[in-house]
């Protein structure tokens, strides 16, 4: 363990002594083992002065002081009323957009130092105040020369350090995690705390958040259901993002939205097929969806359009991931539980050797009670809770590659919660994961199929060539002499195996190996087979 990341535990230990957010803790009804921790804990042992402040202001300030890692904690944290107190939801939402800034002046000279010139030969005019301020940057509203209203984000300085301080605390606890339960390792600590990893240092990366905003754009262009910013790639840097300011009530602005007599029911539909949209017609999704970067275009309140903004984090599935988890929530929405228990155990989820009609009856017993509520009567605590322990009982392991997918949901189904409590999640999706099965199996799909296995033939021609070249090399004095067959039966047979295995590997990365779209799989699966068994 480095020393710096011994500092930082004892700036932890400072921030919460500092907060008294032990305090918080133990007015929670813990077991009597937990209680007792307090006594070993030498700050408790000395009177201390009440604080004037609420235990939201507390958990809200401390998360600040601790940086990115754990105001990101606090954003996810205040999209869950379902979770929280009132109180501590209404303060968590204030570190969204307004963490404190740092020294406009430092961003003036970060931004100089990354354009290469000054703000004003850049910008005709350029707000010194910032605008908002987050956890990872902070942005200031200007002008270009050319006319056009921006916004200029800049990346806080120091965070590196902080950062790696804190994943080194997170990869020690992780690891000891893995050691120590058996439970734990189902759920991967490290590799979900690798994958966060990547994720916090790319956010830093305003380039790429660049990038993502346009292809997210791309996505959405002309669509009713989302507007994302233009970029202004002229003036972005690895540091600093220039792009179009926009104009829009903040998602969480209810009374605003009412007073505009917004469709708040058709707002919050649109919000879960954005979702959808982007996980499964795209493959690319917004995963950082908390209400500080969502807002609500003022143009048409009766069919609102969302504008996303913020979109340093995405992810996105592999073929096979968003095929399993396409078909598992088609069964689940048709609540066909021994479909779904099946496809978890096809997929890997869980071990081959599970019980399937006691996997059936587990998930059916967890998942039965919520259908049919809106969404403000479900508790989606305790129903977490109680897959949790379904996923412990049958040895269920977490996919490291769905953490960012599980937090996106999360906040759509927080938002949704605030918009409009009377939704019904399961109707509003059901229709949509409908239109994309059939989509798959349309003939336009099945042509792209073709069309792309068709592709691995020239790759399969070539692998071809070389093991035949190969072949008909002269045989090395230090090895064994080959065994008594033909050259050309014995090639013909290494070719069999060739075309068993890529047609193999082409219908079980197609996603459609029962449809006549895997028709090239099956070819070279045939020919294989015949070339092997030929005499």
């Amino acid at each position: 363990m480095k020393l710096l990341a011994v500092r930082r535990l004892l700036r932890i230990q400072r921030v919460v002594i500092r907060y008294r957010l032990d305090d918080l803790l133990f007015a929670l009804p813990l077991p009597w083992w937990l209680m007792a921790i307090r006594f070993t804990m030498p700050w408790r042992w000395l009177p201390r002065k009440p604080l004037e402040l609420t235990r939201g202001a507390r958990l809200r300030l401390a998360l600040q002081d601790l940086g990115p890692i754990f105001i990101k904690f606090g954003q996810l944290l205040s999209t869950r009323r379902d979770l929280l107190p009132a109180d501590i939801a209404d303060e968590l939402m204030r570190l969204q957009d307004r963490v404190p800034p740092f020294d406009p002046k430092l961003s003036v000279k970060l931004i100089e130092e990354q354009l290469g010139a000054p703000v004003n030969e850049v910008f005709s005019r350029f707000d010194v105040e910032p605008l908002a301020s987050a956890s990872v940057a902070q942005v200031h509203a200007a002008q270009l020369k050319s006319g056009e209203e921006v916004v200029v984000k800049v990346v806080r300085p120091g965070l590196k350090p902080i950062i790696a301080q804190d994943l080194a605390w997170l990869f020690l606890l992780a690891r000891m995690a893995e050691r120590l339960s058996a439970d734990a390792r189902l759920l991967h600590p490290v590799e979900v705390v690798l994958d966060y990893e990547k994720t916090i240092y790319d956010e830093l990366d305003l380039l790429r958040e660049a990038a993502n905003a346009s292809q997210l754009k791309r996505n959405f262009e002309g669509s009713p259901l989302m507007y994302v910013p233009q970029v202004y790639w002229d003036w972005c840097r690895p540091k600093v993002l220039v792009m179009e300011r926009i104009y829009g009530i903040q998602v969480t602005d209810l009374a605003t939205l009412a007073d505009q007599r917004t469709d708040m029911k058709l707002l919050a539909e649109r919000g879960v097929e954005i979702f959808f949209t982007q996980v499964f017609r795209d493959s690319f999704f917004h995963a950082d969806m908390h209400p500080g970067n969502i807002f609500v275009s003022t143009v048409q309140p009766w069919s609102p359009q969302y504008i996303a903004i913020d979109c340093g984090i995405v992810g996105s599935l592999t073929p096979q991931d968003q095929d399993y988890l396409a078909r598992n929530l088609f069964a689940f929405f048709k609540r066909d539980y021994r479909r779904v228990a099946q496809l978890h155990i096809d997929s890997g989820w869980v071990p081959a050797e599970t019980r399937l009609n006691e996997f059936e009856a587990a998930i059916r017993t967890v998942c039965e009670p919520i259908f049919e509520k809106p969404l403000k009567d479900i508790s989606f605590g305790q129903v977490l809770m109680r897959l949790f322990q379904t996923a412990r009982r049958f040895n269920m392991e977490v996919q490291p590659q769905l953490v960012l997918l599980q937090k996106t949901l999360l906040n759509i189904e927080g938002l949704g919660r605030q918009l409009y409590p009377d939704l019904d999640l399961w109707s509003t999706a059901q229709p949509f994961l409908e239109r994309w099965m059939r989509d798959r199996v349309s003939p336009k799909s099945l042509f792209q199929n073709v069309q792309s296995q068709v592709e691995q033939l020239p790759r399969l021609a070539n692998m071809t060539r070389d093991l035949l070249e190969r072949l008909s090399q002269p045989h090395a004095e230090d090895q064994p002499p080959p065994r008594k067959q033909s050259g050309d039966s014995r090639a013909l047979r290494l070719l069999g195996g060739v075309l068993m295995a890529a047609g193999a590997t082409v219908a079980a990365t197609s996603g459609a190996a029962t449809t006549m779209a895997a028709w090239p799989a099956w070819v070279m699966l045939g020919a294989g087979v015949y070339l092997i068994a030929r005499r």
